[in-house]
Parts: C-alpha cells; structure tokens; sequence
C-alpha cells in the first residue's frame, strides 16, 4: 500500500493540500514523472501507407509520452501543480529539469504546426487540459513557471481561439463518459478562463453552458456507467452548472436535475462503480478512474450547497457529502495502479481530487 491509498477519506474529501506531504507527493509524482518521458507504447492512429509513421516525439516533441497527447499535457499539469502545492517537493529538481528540456519554443512551435494541420486534434478533452496547464502556470508565483508559460503561450493561444471558433459553438452536448463530454470540457475551459481573467471566453463560456444544459431535468442516470467510461455524464454536467449558476438557483437547478436523489434511480449516482479484475481491455482501469471523477464531483456539489438555507439544499447536501466520501475511498484503494493502461493517467485524477480546493479548479466567477 502507498501513501495515497493509506489517506482516510475524510482527507480526501476535504480537498487541501494538507495531506500532500513527501510521502504522498512522491506517490502521485511517480507515474507522471515516468509516463511524460516514456515514448511507447503510444496511441499513433492510423498506418496509412508503407512508410513508417513519425515517432511521436516528431510529431509532439512536447507532449509525446504517457500512450497520448492529452495523458501527457495533464501529466505535466499534475507534476507542476505538485511542485506549487507541495513546498520542497522531492522530486523537485528532476521534474524542473524534465519540463524545462520538452517545454521549449521550437518544441510548442512544432505542436501548434500539428494543430494547424489538424486542426481538431484532442478537441475538447486534450484543449481543456491545455488550458488547465496554461492555468495553473498562471497560478504559480515562480519565475520557473513565468517562462514555462511563456514558452508554452503559442500552443495556450492556439488553443484558445480554437475553443472560440469552433467548440463552444457545439450544437449539442455530447453526454458520453469518455473523452467527448461537452460539460467536462466545458468546465476546464471555465476555469481557466477565470484564471487567467480572459472575460470574453468566461462569458461565452457560460452562455455555452446555459444553451445548453439550463433547462435540462431528470438526468437519465440508467445506463450509467458504459464501457469505458471514466465520468459520469450526469455528476459532470451538475459539476459545471455549480460553476455557472448562483448558489440558489443551482440547488433548485440540481433539485429538477436529480429529483429524489436518494430514490431510483437517481440513487446510483451515490454508490461507487464496484471494480471487476481487469481481463486485459482496460474497461476495468476506467471504472477506477469513473469513482474518483464522481468523488469530485460529489464533493463539489455538496460544497456548493453547503451552508444555503432552504429545505432543498439540505435534503440533498448529506447525501453528496458521504457519496464524494465513498467514491473516494473506493477510488483511492486502486488509483495509483502500475498497470499502464491506469498508470500513465490516474495520478492527474488522484491529485484533482486531493487538492480540488486549493486554487485553479472551480474557482469564483471574476
């Protein structure tokens, strides 16, 4: 057992950064800080002719590891946010030194080449976890982190305007639990926003998610969770209307959302995804990382009604507050796999949750 696994849900569900001593700090670093740097195997899509494809460190010199692009652009936002949370990180030298040889301006001028030519590459997932990076170098009061995100500007801005013309003009939300879902996306690109004080992307952002989930009730909760669904279409759409809206109408918003919460079928929303042996297809790696995005998510939801009068906000508080602690234990028990199919992206999920509260997700609206 690891350091983070021995953490009690209580420390989890609280979100600080308190419990990120060495110990853990090291735990949730490792994966990470091995994945960014290892180039295979990797996802590389199709062989279209008889000449090898590019090796991926060609054709993404920065964010070539960790099997994907997107797995490394968050891996890299879990190694920079533990350096800024954990004061003398232990492995504080080998991560600056890793980031400051990818993360030069001839290595993102070559990934905003890629994104020209293909211009809907990891659109949204990997943008809003580029722009949750770009964020949290924002954050960082470090001269490290000043030239980190001024080498990595052109790829922020590129993303950036990609989000304006063409994702937050989606027609539909995508309610998957996989890497298309629209609100999840949608939620990073918000938080970022308001990081960095980018008004107009913040209000479009927010008109976005009013066309299109405002009037949404009775979340359909049934097929929950698909395959290889690491989120929950409905905890994630309800993570970022608390975003949006203002305390009261949100409670009232969640209360057509979910009505009787702790009734079917709204109430398997508050039980943890039991996890299966895995059988080699990596479903199972998924379902760890489902338990953890719904503990955010929970404790979240119960946050943004804690402390609101009315009969609405307390009926529904409780029962989030002990499901984010359920899901957390149940989550942490298995997040922090060294199978690499969970390895090289769970850590990023595992730090979300420890130190939701501490700065650069879910912030308050500018």
């Amino acid at each position: 057992m690891n350091a983070f696994e021995e953490l009690s849900p209580g420390a989890l569900r609280t979100g600080r950064a308190d419990a990120l001593d060495d110990a853990v700090a090291t735990a949730l670093a490792a994966h990470p800080l091995d994945g960014v740097e290892t180039e295979y195997p990797h996802y590389q899509g199709t062989v279209e002719g008889p000449e090898a494809p590019p090796r991926p460190a060609e054709t993404h010199p920065v964010f070539y590891g960790c099997f994907d692009w997107h797995s490394a652009v968050h891996s890299h936002w879990a190694l920079v946010r533990s350096l800024r949370l954990a004061a003398d990180h232990p492995d504080e030298a080998e991560i600056a030194a890793g980031i400051d040889e990818r993360l030069t301006p001839g290595n993102v001028a070559r990934e905003v080449d890629y994104l020209d030519e293909n211009p809907g590459f990891e659109e949204p997932y990997g943008w809003s976890w580029l722009l949750r990076l770009a964020a949290e170098l924002a954050l960082w009061d470090d001269p490290r982190a000043d030239a980190w995100r001024e080498a990595l500007r052109p790829l922020e801005d590129r993303v950036r305007r990609g989000t304006r013309e063409s994702f937050l003009d989606v027609d539909r939300p995508h309610r998957v639990g996989t890497h298309g879902n629209t609100a999840f996306a949608l939620a990073g690109v918000l938080d970022y926003a308001r990081i960095v004080g980018d008004d107009d992307l913040e209000s479009e952002t927010e008109s976005t998610a009013h066309r299109l989930y405002a009037d949404d009730t009775a979340a359909v909760v049934g097929a929950e969770p698909v395959g290889w669904d690491f989120l929950s279409p409905a905890l994630v759409e309800a993570d970022l209307m608390r975003r949006v809206l203002d305390p009261d109408p949100f409670a009232a918003w969640l209360d057509e959302f979910v009505p009787d919460l702790t009734a079917p079928p709204h109430d398997a929303l508050l039980a943890p995804v039991d996890v299966e042996p895995d059988e080699g297809d990596g479903a199972a790696i998924h379902l760890i990382g489902l338990n953890v995005s719904r503990a955010w998510c929970l404790a979240g939801l119960a946050d943004a009604l804690d402390g609101r009068d009315g009969s609405t906000a307390t009926r529904l508080r409780d029962p989030l507050d002990a499901a984010a602690r359920r899901h957390a234990e149940a989550g942490a028990a298995d997040v922090l796999t060294d199978d690499y199919a969970g390895s090289h992206w769970l850590s990023s999920f595992a730090l979300y949750l420890l130190t939701r509260n501490e700065g650069g997700i879910a912030p308050d609206a500018a």
